[in-house]
């Protein structure tokens, strides 16, 4: 499995973790700092501080990339993105069509970033990455907390005064964001990496109870809570998008298309056309990565030239 970790700032052949009864382990983030508009924490939020790590594939990073196109942040926080494509290697730089080499180190490959901020540090390299320029280190790797940082955390210089997470639906976004994360975020990332029927068929049966849930309540209302877009909703945004051309077949998450749901696919569109949200999906870097990144699950590296998909 062409994959590796960092132990002890050595860069390791390593495949994913599972249970003993085959079931996918998601490794913990590390990097757990926070970002705060008074500054208290250690990490005031300032322009041209900041830089993010993205890869426009993984839909982790993605919810941070579309946070920051929603609040206007693109000039207070500058912007890296991986090839598509993941290798032995791990994430690296590249100059192909819709990236962005790093500027901070002049990176080949983003474990570099990792071993810069420490030295010894052991886990894995994911995206994305929030780096504070001033202290040279990483600030946050929790694509979760680094969505609420943007959204709130920022407001004093963001361009577009915004709020996907009000006090008053705070915890009703918290609950719902728990809610989707095991069956639905990771839920796919479950079955297409099991290794045993009974994990995957688990993994399955979770993902679609979850979808068939989430359906019913899109039938009365337009959003996840209630009648206006929240942190929740781009959460779900990004596997939603990536659910038809990737997971459906390479995941074998194949019970139903979300164009299969009337529900979930108008949710999806209407998110979709949001001013801003559809420059930050690239599907052709999500069908490059998962396609050819995998070749336990894709040994040839084909990548589908479809579905045909119509977001219009």
């Amino acid at each position: 499995m062409p994959t590796g970790m960092l132990i002890n700032g050595e860069w390791r052949k390593a495949g994913y973790q599972t249970d003993s009864d085959g079931r996918f382990l998601r490794n913990p983030t590390t990097f757990r700092s926070w970002i705060t508009a008074d500054g208290k924490s250690g990490f005031p939020a300032e322009a041209g501080r900041y830089h993010l790590y993205v890869s426009l594939a993984c839909p982790w990073a993605h919810r941070t990339l579309i946070m920051r196109k929603l609040k206007g942040l693109e000039d207070a926080i500058s912007l890296s993105i991986v090839d598509p494509y993941m290798g032995a290697e791990g994430w690296q730089f590249s100059h192909a069509e819709g990236t962005i080499p790093d500027p901070i180190l002049g990176a080949t490959y983003l474990r570099e970033i990792y071993v810069k901020a420490d030295p010894n540090y052991t886990g894995r390299v994911t995206v994305p990455v929030l780096w504070d320029k001033q202290t040279e280190t990483i600030v946050n790797n929790e694509s979760r907390e680094l969505l609420r940082m943007l959204d709130h955390a920022f407001s004093g210089i963001a361009q577009h005064q915004t709020d996907y997470c009000p006090p008053q639906l705070q915890p009703v976004i918290d609950q719902t964001i728990d809610q989707i994360y095991e069956p639905i975020n990771n839920g796919v990332y479950r079955a297409g990496f099991a290794q045993s029927q009974k994990a995957y068929e688990q993994a399955v049966t979770e993902l679609f109870d979850a979808l068939n849930n989430w359906e019913q309540v899109l039938a009365k209302q337009p959003y996840l809570c209630g009648d206006q877009i929240t942190e929740a909703d781009w959460c779900l945004f990004t596997t939603l998008l990536r659910f038809d051309p990737v997971y459906y077949v390479h995941f074998k998450c194949n019970l139903y298309r979300i164009v299969d749901y009337p529900n979930l696919w108008r949710y999806l569109l209407d998110l979709y056309h949001q001013p801003g949200v559809k420059e930050t999906c690239n599907l052709d870097h999500i069908k490059q990565h998962y396609y050819r990144s995998h070749p336990h699950l894709n040994p040839s590296g084909i990548v589908p030239k479809g579905p045909v998909l119509s977001f219009d």
